[in-house]
């Protein structure tokens, strides 16, 4: 490595021409992160990583850089708005009959976004400088992408654990390159939730259960996401219309006020995602979903933990007997985790006898 070389004056460039290509922040993170390992570990061993046995695997990995890609020197951070021109969201939340879709997920998958953009960026490096080593990650390998967004300046952790900007809120996706290039890196920035607590109050199923702290077992994001089986009955009725992850923590704080609408065609809603009905989409078959939602990241899960999902919000809607008469449709399914969900549901719409067939359409006496 040349010693000789302007580091600086390099890290200077790539941040101008990662705005050029898009990007709407570009940091430089050391690779020491000692600390962030500890708690790392301290929540894995508390088991609040829930059925995401890749956390545990892939602990330490997270928070040694070196280890994960040998040889890096620096990360370079960036940050993408995606806040959507999308229906209002708390509007959608009020419709019970309407299927809330987390913001992040109502365009196209930013994964392939995200990681071609890096691409680029690192191929404009090496014009400048010629070869050099790196990889770049979007939320694509075990990476501490808060920590290192925190450490590059991008931002500091809200107590929802995830990375705020005082201009942009959190409503961002984030991506990293690793590289042999020893930046230097910048200073982080000081944080700025002061006593606010809003994200931990409005947490419906009470995930945040300390400022920087998440139990993932209770998360509805996680829930309805990454979670392969049953929902927990106790938690059914707190997911409310949320078909596909949770925004509330993020939906209520106040530097979210004035978030920017991100200029990526990608990030508009497609398939009416942003103002579906419930029953519009669990009407989908599987090759339908398969179709529609080519590009999505909300396709990875498959269209049995879509059913699932849907069960779970057609049984906290209001009685109708349209529900009923879908509900029934699927009673037959042929996996298990749909019928459990689609009976579930069921008493919640007419009573027990629904489950069987027997019952008629009408709403519950009680409720």
């Amino acid at each position: 490595m040349d010693s000789s070389a302007d580091w600086a004056g390099l890290a200077a460039g790539v941040k101008a021409w990662g705005q050029t290509l898009g990007f709407d922040a570009i940091g430089i993170a050391g690779t020491d992160l000692g600390e962030a390992e500890a708690r790392l570990l301290s929540w894995l061993a508390q088991g609040r990583h829930g059925r995401m046995d890749y956390m545990a695997r892939h602990g330490n990995l997270r928070a040694r850089p070196q280890a994960l890609v040998p040889g890096t020197l620096s990360v370079i951070t960036a940050r993408m708005n995606y806040w959507p021109d999308a229906r209002d969201a708390a509007a959608t939340l009020a419709d019970a009959t309407l299927a809330y879709v987390s913001r992040y997920a109502l365009g196209r998958d930013y994964h392939k976004i995200m990681r071609s953009r890096l691409q680029r960026l690192a191929e404009r490096i090496r014009e400048d400088i010629g070869e050099f080593a790196f990889r770049a990650f979007a939320d694509s390998a075990p990476v501490m992408e808060v920590e290192l967004a925190v450490r590059s300046g991008l931002g500091w952790r809200g107590k929802h654990t995830l990375l705020l900007d005082r201009a942009a809120g959190s409503w961002f996706f984030l991506g990293e390159i690793y590289t042999n290039l020893p930046l230097p890196p910048d200073a982080p920035v000081p944080e700025h939730c002061g006593t606010c607590a809003r994200c931990i109050d409005v947490c419906p199923t009470g995930a945040i259960v300390a400022p920087y702290r998440l139990d993932a077992r209770l998360c509805i994001s996680y829930l309805t996401i990454e979670h392969d089986g049953p929902i927990p009955p106790a938690l059914r009725p707190l997911i409310g219309n949320r078909i596909y992850g949770c925004d509330d923590c993020q939906l209520f704080c106040p530097w979210n006020r004035s978030a920017p609408v991100s200029g990526e065609a990608d990030f508009r809603p497609r398939n009416r995602l942003d103002a579906a009905s419930l029953l519009e989409l669990f009407a989908w078959s599987e090759e339908e979903f398969e179709r529609r939602l080519q590009g999505s990241p909300i396709r990875r899960i498959g269209h049995v933990r879509w059913l699932r999902n849907l069960a779970v919000c057609l049984g906290n809607a209001p009685p109708d007997p349209a529900i009923v008469r879908a509900l029934q449709s699927r009673l037959d399914h042929p996996s298990e985790l749909v019928r459990e969900h689609v009976a579930w549901a069921l008493e919640r719409q007419t009573g027990p006898a629904a489950v069987s067939g027997e019952a008629a359409a009408a709403p519950p006496a009680t409720a």
